[in-house]
């Protein structure tokens, strides 16, 4: 999947040996720095030739009216995208006035190095001009871990074989606004074709100019953004460290400000130029508030000195390596790509703070720069057990996001509050509801990443005094969003519905008692309840205070388990599996096997009305389900489910794999698991899915995490017990991770033989390792032999299972796919008469 000579294999660093411009947009999104906060895309210092010239700033948006062909009401009216902040990337280098271009540069050796360990970018060349001037250029990047606000660059060059005029052009830009600077607009905005998970584009200007200057090496740009109203300042700041003779010259206007170093290199005396920049973004704040934030942050960088930055880059990278690294002995190509993924998690999350943690981080504008429920699923689990105050942050996000989510509530006639499928600033920005709005299930994600956080930490705390409210909330739409039916049989049964929503399946959209919405509903009106009750018992004085700030009524709590207990689960007796709603099963069946590879991912190549006819899924809906609630399936049931709906996945999301990886490996398709796990762990490095241009996807990252510790390591914390299961890989050693559980880090080191758990200081932790019971104190160790490695089945599951299959009503499975119908005309020598319909299956050759 990767080119290997390129991209040598190194298992703490992303390296690449040759520059490719045809594949710039991906190493953009490969090489971004970002610390959750700020972030910087891969581009090349000298500013030209990008896909994206992205610098993104968490929450940093744009508003604008949603035009809606037919408009309805409840639509989403205000849309949200991320935008481009100014670019303080720029460092161009000139010698004889001859710049650095990489499209006719001779180079004769090139390097460019992602550390994970330091967490610095750096590049190395050697550039010989076409007077035969011999120049090394080495360049580092560091976005603060530390300071959120602070960026470091640094160019060090050596003309090696003459004396020789170098010019070095520092510079930051506003490229949201208007053309590059050197004329010609950015690759990425004339590129055709749709595709919805792109950004939106704007014509009109977007950065208000505000205040901008210069004084001596230190440059200041600022403005207030149109329609969203908030501000943004930089301020760059310049140290030169050579021998050389050298002059300096500046230039600072609304869209562009320049320090320019010009210097008279002498062979083999070097030239350093350090930039340091600092971002601060406000939701309305002035501009010239910002400015002097910036101005601090850069006065304490230079009084800390620069070089101190990269020291305490490396220690605090050595202090999240060490609780959060997983090690795959023997692995190097695995191992790689796992530390790359976590390092991205890190990237989108440790100074996400206030705000969430974006679909694309802050490494591309893909997806707009949205909060979705991918980081409640698929990101919060990571942060809770490695870094719990990280996840404390994200889901403080959501609370803050309460009393929008209660507006969108009222306006959909539910009571509580409803979370905005996707959003930055809290409201709902999906102008599809079918596939956004629909998608109510994210209520009960955000309460189960609540519910996961409080299990793995015991921050009660925080349920209390903020989370509670979520819980109560999201609790309270369910109720009134789901209604009651009375069986009329021989023994009359009530059950409790919930119609016309979708879940994680976009493919399936507006159904009835969708299994994944309605197993995660009942989750949260059993959490809700329980939260409630605890904090009655526990802790009255909060009790009181929370029901008087959300005017509980003392009888919620009963009829949010009496509708949790009554919860219909779609289940098919005929086919033994569960549906994955009420009607999936009268469907036709999609014969992915004979679907061609350019109608591949099917979002782009058919209607929404084709796809939804079929039994065909973009992601993993009721398996997903059997792995977050799977204390409520048997062995059994899992298994059938996993069998009928494998084949039936397209993969089209990148959410899908790492699930089907863990079920897989759990249901004893081992060899299945692992080829699902390669396929996560690679998604951006190897390009799998041709659009990792757009940015990092942080959900299938935190999913590598899932698949290592849950799928492989065989991890759950059902009703809030750790248990272990494991499920090593046959071609694997070992495999080693850390938990930390209240408080307590478990060092975890699994082979196929035995595993091994090793608790730090803290408490007391008891957990059990296939079904056999254990309690480990701070400093002690346990040694449990294993005896397999579970259930193996080989192969995988495929379409030939549904031949002879039938449904409730006797008719049998049969499994196809859309014709493609194309209409020729029927000319003649008087002109066009009619046209000939023919049709085919996709990939046959029709001939008239």
């Amino acid at each position: 999947m990767i080119d290997r000579d390129r991209f040598p294999v190194d298992p703490w660093k992303l390296v690449e040996t040759s520059f490719d411009p045809a594949t710039a947009g991906v190493t953009e999104t490969l090489f971004a720095l970002a610390n959750g906060y700020l972030g910087m895309r891969g581009n090349m210092p000298e500013g030209r030739y990008a896909h994206e010239h992205g610098t993104f700033i968490n929450g940093f948006h744009e508003t604008f009216p949603i035009r809606h062909a037919e408009q309805a009401y409840g639509f989403a009216e205000v849309g949200q995208t991320i935008i481009n902040a100014p670019d303080a990337k720029v460092m161009r280098v000139y010698v004889d006035d001859e710049p650095l271009s990489f499209d006719v540069a001779d180079v004769r050796e090139y390097e460019r190095v992602l550390d994970m360990r330091d967490g610095v970018l750096r590049r190395h060349l050697i550039w010989v001009t076409p007077s035969g001037k011999e120049v090394r250029i080495d360049f580092e990047r560091l976005v603060s871990f530390e300071e959120k606000h602070l960026a470091i660059m640094s160019v060090e060059v050596t003309v090696l074989n003459a004396d020789a005029p170098v010019t070095i052009s520092c510079q930051v830009i506003n490229r949201q606004d208007g053309e590059d600077v050197y004329g010609g607009s950015p690759a990425h905005a004339s590129r055709a074709g749709f595709d919805p998970r792109k950004t939106e584009k704007f014509h009109e200007r977007v950065l208000q100019p505000q205040e901008y200057w210069q004084d001596e090496s230190r440059c200041a740009l600022s403005y207030r953004v149109t329609n969203s109203g908030m501000t943004v300042a930089v301020l760059a700041d310049h140290l030169i460290e050579t021998e050389n003779e050298y002059s300096a010259r500046r230039l600072v206007e609304p869209d562009i400000a320049k320090n320019v170093f010009r210097v008279q290199a002498k062979a083999g005396v070097p030239i350093r130029v350090t930039k340091l920049v600092s971002y601060h973004t406000s939701r309305g704040v002035p501009a010239r508030e910002i400015v002097d934030r910036c101005r601090r942050t850069l006065d304490r960088a230079l009084m800390v000195g620069v070089e101190e930055h990269f020291t305490r880059q490396r220690a605090w990278l050595d202090a999240f390596w060490e609780r959060s690294d997983v090690r795959i002995a023997g692995q190097d190509e695995l191992q790689q790509a796992t530390r790359w993924c976590l390092f991205q998690l890190a990237q989108a999350a440790a100074r996400a703070d206030g705000q969430g943690v974006p679909a694309k981080g802050m490494t591309g504008s893909g997806y707009s720069g949205h909060y979705f429920w991918d980081t409640e699923i698929y990101v919060l689990p990571f942060l809770a057990y490695t870094t719990p105050q990280w996840a404390r942050n994200a889901l403080r996000m959501r609370y803050l996001m309460l009393p929008a989510g209660r507006r969108r509530a009222f306006q959909l006639n539910e009571a509580g509050a409803l979370f905005p499928w996707r959003t930055i600033n809290g409201e709902e920005a999906s102008a599809y509801y079918a596939a956004g709005t629909a998608q109510y299930h994210i209520n009960a994600d955000v309460s189960f990443a609540l519910a996961k956080y409080v299990r793995a930490t015991g921050d009660n705390e925080f349920l209390f005094r903020e989370g509670v409210d979520i819980a109560v909330e999201t609790a309270r739409l369910w109720a009134t969003l789901g209604f009651w039916r009375t069986s009329d049989g021989d023994v009359e049964v009530e059950s409790f519905h919930i119609h016309g929503v979708t879940g994680p399946d976009e493919y399936t959209t507006v159904v009835n008692d969708n299994l994944f919405t309605n197993v995660m509903a009942r989750f949260n009106l059993r959490f809700a309840a329980h939260t409630v009750r605890l904090m009655a018992d526990v802790d009255p004085e909060a009790y009181r205070a929370m029901a008087e700030r959300l005017d509980l009524d003392p009888d919620e709590p009963e009829t949010w388990e009496r509708s949790a207990e009554a919860m219909h689960i779609p289940y098919s007796a005929a086919l033994g599996i569960h549906p994955q709603d009420e009607v999936f099963l009268e469907r036709e069946i999609w014969d992915l096997d004979h679907t061609p590879p350019d109608k591949r991912p099917l979002l782009l190549h058919f209607h929404p009305l084709v796809i939804y006819r079929y039994q065909v899924l973009k992601q993993a809906d009721v398996v997903l389900a059997l792995f977050l609630q799977g204390n409520h399936f048997t062995a059994e049931e899992k298994l059938a489910d996993f069998e009928y709906y494998d084949p039936l996945t397209t993969g089209d999301s990148t959410l899908s794999a790492v699930v089907q990886s863990i079920l897989a490996a759990e249901v004893g398709y081992q060899d299945l698991a692992l080829q699902y796990f390669e396929q996560s762990v690679f998604v951006d490095l190897g390009d799998l899915h041709h659009n990792a241009s757009d940015g990092v996807h942080v959900a299938s990252a935190g999913g590598v995490w899932t698949a290592l510790v849950s799928g492989f390591g065989g991890m759950r914390d059902h009703f809030g017990e750790l248990s272990f299961d494991p499920r090593l890989p046959s071609s694997w050693n070992e495999l080693a991770y850390s938990l930390h559980w209240h408080g307590t880090r478990l060092q975890i080191a699994l082979t196929r033989t035995e595993m091994r758990i090793a608790a730090s200081e803290g408490d007391p932790v008891t957990f059990s390792v296939r079904g056999r019971p254990f309690t480990l104190a701070a400093g002690d160790e346990v040694v449990v032999p294993l005896a397999d490695q579970g259930p193996v089945i080989p192969g995988r599951p495929t379409i030939h299972q549904f031949e002879d299959a039938r449904r409730e009503d006797g008719t049998l499975l049969v499994a196809s796919i859309p014709a493609l119908t194309s209409a020729i005309p029927i000319i003649t020598d008087t002109g066009v008469m009619g046209t000939l319909d023919v049709s085919s299956e996709p990939g046959q050759t029709v001939q008239a």
